[in-house]
């Protein structure tokens, strides 16, 4: 019983020993390498260019008053339309001393000078009128006093404009008032009442009082860097894709190419602006962040397989074509065209419907 026993011990031992055998065998084993299995087949080949930008209007009108003040009453705000010559702000003058004491001292003056001519004319009617004096005399008096009178207008309108910022005769056309240059839309208006203002002049460009652009006419500005500026032109289609409409897309064309590059970066680049043909319906604002997708090239029906399948040796190029076993390629010499970046087009080489191999499969 003793030795049953121990043959059976025996045999257990002899099995777990030519198991792990076995198994340690198995697992050294290598196994056949598997890879994946592309078919060659047509495609639709583009190299495209993608361009980070901004939409804006193609002009923006910066309006700007034409006398110093201060804001005394706005009538328009951001996002309002208005018409050519509307009224968008008036001012309150704030007069200069040195141009006030002038002009009140011409008006006096002229007021003097007025007095003493009229009292001449006067004198020379009343003679003339007893016909003592010749005509010539009289005409002479008259034309003086005449221009006393109109000098005398003059000052007092020279004045009410230092004071005031307009004169009685010409209130319609005020300068106070600070009038829309152009129809559109009103996208900012900077100031608010009670901020001082100036007029635009040698030494400054004035206090911007509103901006104001044509919506309808808008425009997508971008860079792009120097390896694919040569391959733009102007006419070109471009297609605009707004992430902040819930990825928008519509048509523009290439309008400018920069002739020189602007380095940002370390890197060169070339301004672009491409015309916009956006729809009605979507209300598109300035400064929307856009990304501009230009075809550089295009090859249709193409035969392709990915570029990953390419196996690369000095300047020739090169893939493995299944061979009628399983698992069997043969190395076969391509002569590769057009890339988007996945996939390449195969110009010679290979026929449509083959298969390729792929990369390597990788068991867990």
């Amino acid at each position: 019983m003793k030795k049953i026993l121990k043959y059976i011990v025996f045999a257990l031992i002899a099995i777990v020993f030519i198991g792990t055998f076995m198994f340690l065998f198995k697992k050294s084993k290598p196994e056949k390498e598997k890879f994946e299995e592309i078919e060659v087949v047509t495609r639709d080949i583009e190299r495209t260019s993608l361009i980070t930008g901004k939409i804006g209007p193609r002009d923006e009108v910066a309006v700007k008053p034409q006398i110093n003040g201060i804001i005394s009453e706005l009538y328009k705000e951001a996002g309002q339309e208005v018409k050519a010559n509307d009224v968008i702000a008036k001012l309150k003058v704030i007069p200069d001393m040195g141009q006030l004491s002038a002009a009140q001292s011409r008006l006096r003056l002229a007021e003097i000078n007025l007095k003493q001519v009229k009292t001449n004319y006067e004198r020379e009617k009343g003679l003339h009128d007893q016909h003592l004096i010749s005509d010539e005399e009289y005409e002479n008096a008259l034309q003086l006093y005449n221009q006393a009178r109109e000098e005398r207008s003059a000052a007092q309108e020279a004045l009410e404009v230092v004071r005031d910022g307009v004169s009685s005769s010409n209130s319609k056309s005020s300068s106070t008032l600070v009038r829309a240059t152009i129809s559109g839309l009103i996208l900012d208006v900077p100031v608010k009442v009670g901020n001082s203002v100036i007029q635009a002049n040698t030494f400054n460009d004035g206090t911007t009082v509103a901006t104001i652009a044509n919506m309808n006419d808008l425009i997508f500005m971008g860079k792009v860097d120097e390896t694919s500026v040569g391959s733009l032109k102007e006419g070109m289609p471009v297609t605009i894709t707004i992430g902040a409409l819930q990825d928008y897309t519509f048509d523009a064309t290439l309008e400018y190419v920069a002739p020189k590059a602007v380095e940002s970066n370390g890197a060169n680049q070339f301004e672009i602006r491409a015309a916009v043909k956006a729809s009605s319906d979507k209300t598109i604002r300035s400064g929307y962040s856009a990304n501009a997708r230009i075809v550089l090239q295009r090859v249709e029906d193409a035969l392709s397989v990915p570029e990953s399948a390419l196996e690369y040796e000095g300047d020739d190029t090169f893939v493995y074509v299944k061979t009628g076993e399983e698992g069997n390629y043969e190395r076969r010499k391509v002569t590769t065209g057009l890339s988007d970046g996945l996939n390449i087009e195969i110009k010679e080489g290979l026929k449509k419907g083959e298969k390729v191999r792929g990369n390597k499969i990788i068991n867990n």
